[in-house]
């Protein structure tokens, strides 16, 4: 290691272990919203007097604020400092969920589950880009990012459990008023805490035109699939908008390459490594999502679970990505190719996965959905692990932000693509199952029982295209991901040669 690499190790910012627990706090905020809502959503609707027709606006205001603000939201952190987008994300986010907690209307929860996605747009890649400058050394980064993706991945599931406790025995209300003491503690922790390294700021003028392409293209995607969900695929508004984001996307792609300080450097998603980590997570995202959808319907519907038993059901795949991520990822993380934890990550996945789509009405959970759940979490955990460190790995600190919103961005949609694909897939192959088997069946509860059996149909199906896209993802990852250990940072030495600083990871 050069003077210069142990200089760097050794002035590294002493509070970076206290800053997080914040940040790691202000991201469970934000993964567990993409979850708890769906719990309490029934109730809701119900007290608010909101339509079946305009339910989906609930999750949908959300999903595309945040997915077509991240870029802007990254670039934003960028130029302001990490630190105070970080700080101001948690307090609109915090008020943002008094405002939807307090929600009188449907119109009134609309517009606060739309300001909570553009808060959630400045805090999710300003947390993420904080770790990427305070933890530079190795070990410590492995670490870090082994407690970072454990969240990442496993606060969906730890969603499901707190918005059943909340909404069986408080109030719907609760599933919004929860995260304002997580958003206080979080901003009061990070601004006594947080010590942003000098340097870092991109203090270019911002990309006006570069902020409406991108927006406007992520919007029009994001939407484009939640249309598809609800109207169908050759729905005009739903192909008009897949249209519209492809041209709009196109068009920011053309200014990017062109303008002195883009939004988004292109260098940024040339990089392969790079490139290939934001498409292989948005892949299984879309994987991911379905299944939470399929599996939540599949125990409250057909298995008839009450809300919190839903929850503690998802215990196993949040044990298997806390194991997966913290100890698998982590300590092979400085000793192995990123390539050889994430390639068979995805494989272990896609074999819980393939596991599922076994599931029939009567099916067992301790022999069939525990180990399903288990290999999933697993496999997730061990994959999410070092894709998050090496999609912010070797940045310069000025594009950390934006590298950062990259990862969210690919997630995000990944999670809207997931939710309308899978979805869809699965209400068409049981409309087509009811339809063949409802005519023989005689009575009401042999028509109920079709009924059933065409759902658990429809979600097998779907699955099975989600074990497709895992392994996809682990195809793309061995192709394109050729670095070596995502724990080797390079630091710049005193004769202005790059050393690689590899630390075996001891996890604790």
């Amino acid at each position: 290691m050069s003077e210069t690499a142990r200089a760097a190790v050794g002035t590294a910012d002493a509070n970076r272990w206290k800053a997080l627990v914040f940040i790691a706090l202000a991201q469970l905020m934000v993964v567990l919203d993409a979850t708890i809502v769906n719990i309490a959503l029934p109730s809701a609707q119900q007290d608010l007097g909101i339509s079946d027709g305009n339910r989906q606006w609930v999750v949908t205001a959300y999903a595309l604020a945040f997915g077509g603000l991240l870029l802007f939201g990254g670039r934003i952190a960028d130029l302001w400092g990490r630190k105070r987008a970080f700080v101001i994300g948690l307090a609109g986010f915090a008020a943002a969920s008094a405002l939807g907690g307090a929600a009188t209307t449907g119109a009134m929860m609309f517009g606060a589950r739309a300001l909570q996605g553009v808060f959630g747009a400045l805090l999710a890649p300003a947390a993420l880009s904080l770790l990427a400058v305070m933890f530079t050394d190795a070990k410590e980064r492995a670490k870090a990012f082994g407690i970072y993706g454990a969240i990442a991945g496993g606060g969906g599931a730890v969603g499901l459990i707190l918005g059943g406790f909340l909404t069986e025995y408080l109030d719907w209300r609760w599933t919004f008023f929860v995260n304002i003491p997580f958003a206080v503690i979080a901003a009061a922790g990070a601004y006594f805490v947080i010590r942003e390294p000098e340097g870092g700021r991109n203090r270019s003028a911002l990309d006006i035109p570069g902020v409406i392409l991108s927006t406007l293209g992520l919007v029009a995607l994001v939407y484009g699939f939640t249309r598809a969900e609800s109207d169908g695929w050759g729905d005009s508004v739903t192909i008009g908008m897949f249209v519209a984001s492809a041209v709009l996307l196109l068009a920011f792609v053309a200014v990017e390459a062109r303008v002195k300080a883009p939004l988004l450097p292109l260098r940024v998603i040339t990089d392969r490594n790079r490139g290939g980590i934001y498409l292989s997570l948005g892949l299984a995202i879309i994987a991911m999502f379905g299944l939470f959808l399929f599996l939540t319907y599949y125990l409250q519907v057909v298995k008839g679970y009450s809300p919190v038993k839903t929850g503690f059901a998802f215990l196993p795949m949040i044990a298997g990505m806390i194991i997966g991520s913290t100890q698998i990822g982590a300590r092979l993380m400085t000793r192995v190719p990123a390539r050889l934890l994430m390639g068979p990550g995805f494989l272990v996945a896609a074999l819980g996965m393939l596991l599922l789509t076994q599931l029939e009405i009567g099916s067992s959970y301790t022999t069939l959905l525990l180990p399903a759940m288990l290999l999933l979490g697993l496999g997730m955990g061990t994959a999410f692990m070092p894709a998050m460190s090496l999609a912010t790995q070797g940045v310069e600190p000025r594009d950390a932000g934006v590298a950062s919103a990259m990862v969210n961005t690919s997630q995000q949609v990944g999670g809207a693509i997931g939710t309308a694909l899978l979805n869809t897939i699965a209400a068409s192959a049981t409309t087509s199952y009811i339809k063949d088997h409802i005519a023989t069946a005689a009575g009401k509860p042999q028509q109920q029982l079709v009924q059933l059996q065409g759902m658990v149909h429809g979600y097998t199906n779907a699955i099975w295209f989600a074990v497709g896209i895992l392994v996809v993802s682990a195809v793309i990852v061995v192709t394109f991901v050729n670095a070596g250990r995502p724990g080797a940072v390079p630091v710049a030495s005193g004769e202005g040669v790059e050393d690689e600083v590899a630390v075996p990871v001891v996890a604790h």
